[in-house]
């Protein structure tokens, strides 16, 4: 869709239920994410009251027809979401504004590829509405649904505010308190010429100060400020004391692996315990149900359920039932761990019982990965006209009680502990529940085929090999993600690189001519993307990033400043010195440059405007996570690379 225009969602789409509504953006420069808000506004343009903004702190409307759903990664950058029951919304809502707004004053016009996008309860994108004028605002409205008659349609508005989150709910009537919140100077909101439905655009008036402004009383009370500062969340802190009497106690855990015997043993655990935690943490069970737009409502779960099938019974791991409005949205759940695969067989029969007693969706759960919405089996396509399926890896499991738990927070601080013993019992061995661990049984072949020179292109197990190293890569960028809270995510540079197959042409093209796989990773506050290249033919994975140089008036003490940060950083590490139209310069180890910073000075007058890091490691030979294994050898280049060299990088606050 296009600015200004609108659609009758009813001829999108014949399915009922929730809308999910997405906003999604890459934030290249680190300055902090975007967080959603919805607006339940009346015939008059203005809140019924305080309950009807929705933002992160007030995550839901009391009657939930609208509740935020939080943020996931993407493959390019990330995305916040939240549901919306039109069919539940009080007929006194005439619209329902999408906006989003920044902190810390940063702007929208500081992140690439905004959009929104709303998909039914099926699952299936209904528009899209990419935005690519925004500029210094810091509160953005992407677009607004709206009552005409007895159908809702959507408006692409696309158009922001200086002032921010609060300056936003002032001018729908809220009172705003953002005493606590970090913004830049208050300014008036920007005459915002925002469409009526289905009329002529008129112009709102800017309010003078924004944070202060007051929604009109309805009973005759002043109304109570809306706090827009965002509450600080803290994660469970350890015990400080240790009362064990000898090093080799163990905690007592929530969730043990101890007594695991064989595979069927863990994956019973492994449900049970994921599938308890989502019933009893209404924040986490949210954002897993929510990939699979099932509606926002009371979540019930439950374990080793039989079904009748054909002459026998089929028992799926488990069932997962949510409640919304007299409405029930159902699943079944088959999950596998370790390097257990899917069963094709297996999958198709839970189809046809999902399909039998009326179940939207069935869910599989398990160490693979599921790139660009593909699903890891290929089944019977006629199975899936009535019923969706949809795949969950454990790392995605992992990721988002990461960030729950340790970033975003939760309301009840139990909650909190409830996560962080999920979060143990997943990272540990016996549970098999670590994510992608194998780069496959073509592992081995393709890496002695390159040191034999005789790897083609059209070589099949080469391309097994490209699948799995973007597994690899993106379940790295979930890793990172929830260590630091920042958005992990590959660089896609070209427009093509969103198609898969091409992606791993790419790969296997570089596999074939020169025996490396390559990935670019962006990383906030990194300096720039971070460059990640395994070669097979010399055993290297090498970790590069490119940062700007100070701004200083000599080319010396540009390299000086950049010495000072590295002075604890490995003596292996590779600096490069760049100038301009150059992309190579003088290049040196750090233990020599520490003696001798010169040696990065170029010849000639040119000033070095940037310098090129790259640190050295060994590569795993075998396919797997152990001591040398390439998975764990990516790991391990990355991790080190991260806390050695990104985190005592410090930009340039002179320039």
């Amino acid at each position: 869709m296009s600015k200004g225009a609108n659609i009758d969602l009813s001829s999108l789409t014949a399915a009922t239920g929730s809308l999910t509504v997405a906003l999604s953006w890459i934030d290249p420069s680190g300055e902090g994410e975007a967080d959603v808000s919805v607006l339940l506004a009346n015939v008059d343009g203005k809140v019924g009251s305080d309950a009807d903004f929705v933002f992160y702190n007030q995550p839901t409307t009391a009657d939930e027809s609208v509740r935020l759903l939080g943020k996931s990664p993407t493959a390019t950058g990330s995305e916040d979401r939240f549901l919306v029951d039109l069919g539940a919304l009080r007929p006194d809502v005439q619209r329902v504004v999408i906006a989003a707004s920044r902190y810390a004053g940063a702007t929208f016009g500081a992140l690439d590829e905004l959009c929104l996008t709303i998909s039914d309860s099926t699952g299936a994108e209904l528009l899209a509405f990419p935005i690519k004028d925004a500029d210094s605002e810091t509160a953005f409205i992407f677009g607004e649904l709206y009552r005409r008659e007895d159908s809702w349609k959507f408006r692409a508005v696309g158009q922001g505010y200086a002032s921010g989150l609060a300056g936003l709910a002032a001018d729908f009537g809220i009172s705003a308190d953002d005493s606590d919140e970090q913004q830049p100077d208050p300014v008036p909101a920007q005459p915002a010429d925002l469409p009526t439905a289905d009329g002529p655009e008129r112009a709102r008036p800017a309010v003078a100060d924004q944070t202060t402004a007051e929604a009109p009383p309805t009973d005759g009370k002043r109304p109570q400020r809306v706090r827009t500062a965002k509450k600080k969340i803290t994660a469970p802190k350890a015990a400080k004391v240790n009362l064990a009497e000898n090093p080799s106690w163990q905690h007592a855990r929530l969730f043990p692996v101890t007594g695991l015997r064989n595979d069927q043993e863990r994956e019973a655990r492994a449900t049970a315990t994921l599938l308890a935690v989502m019933a009893q943490v209404p924040e986490f069970g949210r954002r897993l149900t929510a990939r699979f737009n099932a509606p926002a409502g009371t979540i019930q779960t439950f374990a080793e359920a039989s079904f009748k099938h054909g002459d026998g019974k089929v028992r799926p791991d488990g069932v997962l039932r949510v409640a919304r409005a007299g409405r029930i949205w159902t699943a079944l759940i088959e999950t596998k761990t370790g390097g257990n695969p899917l069963k094709a067989d297996q999958v198709e029969s839970y189809l046809q019982v999902a399909a039998r007693h009326g179940y939207e969706t069935v869910i599989t759960l398990s160490n693979d990965l599921a790139l660009t919405n593909e699903h890891p089996l290929q089944v019977d396509k006629r199975l899936l006209r009535k019923v969706a399926l949809r795949h969950l890896s454990w790392a995605e499991v992992a990721h988002e009680a990461d960030m729950l738990c340790h970033h975003d927070g939760v309301v009840n601080p139990v909650h909190a502990w409830l996560l962080s013993e999920l979060l143990h019992y997943l990272r540990q061995d016996n549970a098999g529940c670590q994510g992608f661990r194998d780069m496959g049984a073509a592992w081995v072949p393709v890496r002695n085929a390159i040191t034999a020179g005789t790897l083609r292109l059209g070589d099949r197990r080469a391309m097994h090999v490209a699948e799995s190293w973007e597994k690899l890569i993106r379940q790295l960028c979930l890793r990172l993600s929830g260590q630091t809270g920042l958005t992990v995510a590959p660089v896609l540079r070209k427009r093509r690189d969103g198609d898969a197959s091409v992606r791993r042409l790419q790969t296997v093209t570089s596999l074939v001519e020169a025996g490396r796989m390559s990935a670019e990773i962006r990383i906030p506050n990194a300096g720039g993307p971070v460059l990640l290249e395994a070669d097979l033919r010399t055993g290297q994975i090498e970790t590069t990033v490119e940062i700007p140089a100070a701004a200083r008036a000599r080319s010396l003490t540009r390299v000086q400043w950049l010495l000072r940060q590295l002075d604890q950083a490995p003596p292996e590490l590779r600096v490069e010195a760049l100038t301009p139209g150059h992309n190579t310069g003088p290049c040196d180890l750090l233990k020599n440059l520490i003696a001798e910073p010169g040696l990065l000075v170029p010849d000639d007058t040119e000033q070095i405007t940037s310098f090129r890091l790259t640190l050295s490691s060994g590569m795993g030979t075998k396919r797997g996570t152990e001591e040398t294994g390439f998975v764990r050898s990516i790991d391990l280049a990355m991790d080190r690379f991260y806390q050695e060299i990104l985190l005592v990088l410090k930009p340039d606050t002179t320039q």
